[in-house]
């Protein structure tokens, strides 16, 4: 790998636990039996894609999921199931990422919707913090805030484009094989995380 100065980070598999399989068994509980062909960590059809770009709102896609799949579930229970797959921060992560500010600018680039968003606030504000999620960032870029989300290549030059860096000299870190082949198309240096490893076990 090529001496970097900048480092952008996915958030769900890589600071933040995520199980996509606990979220598409709640909706089979619900009775929606295809679930993993409309979301899942690979893929989202065009209901989620919307969600996750803000195109629609929340209340939009509570009633277009019911209109998609036929049922007449309640808000509380798309909402409930929906953020099941969220579960805590790694706190081990969230540290290392205070240890490396003072050798790189770390950023986060993350595929996510409102009502994550609002979830994972709740959850990461459920400990005492010193400070805001965000501010373990020098900036944190979100797919519903940008109107674009990944493995969309054009996420990937946004950004570049807003902090003026240059994807030489910067490492994408995420734990999605299609995101990362979208980064290294966009000319960035990438690490796709495995399972098995934490961003502190890097050698960063």
């Amino acid at each position: 790998m090529e001496k970097f100065e900048n480092i952008i980070f996915d958030l769900g598999g890589v600071i933040l636990d995520v199980d996509y399989n606990l979220t598409r068994a709640a909706f089979e509980k619900l009775g929606v039996s295809n679930f993993d062909q409309m979301y899942s960590q690979a893929n989202a059809n065009k209901l989620f894609q919307k969600l996750e770009t803000g195109e629609i709102d929340e209340e939009e896609f509570y009633k277009e999921l019911n209109v998609c799949t036929g049922l007449h579930l309640s808000t509380a229970e798309i909402k409930k199931a929906w953020n099941a797959m969220l579960l805590s921060f790694r706190e081990g992560s969230l540290q290392f990422l205070e240890e490396i500010r003072s050798k790189y600018k770390v950023y986060l680039l993350s595929n996510t919707n409102l009502i994550h968003w609002n979830a994972f606030q709740e959850s990461f504000h459920s400990k005492k913090r010193a400070k805001p999620f965000e501010e373990y960032f020098d900036k944190a870029f979100y797919s519903f805030k940008m109107g674009l989300r990944k493995p969309d290549e054009e996420i990937f030059h946004a950004v570049l484009k807003e902090l003026q860096i240059d994807p030489k000299k910067t490492v994408f870190i995420d734990d999605s094989v299609q995101n990362i082949e979208a980064a290294k198309k966009a000319g960035l240096q990438t690490i796709l995380l495995t399972p098995d490893l934490k961003i502190e076990d890097l050698n960063l």
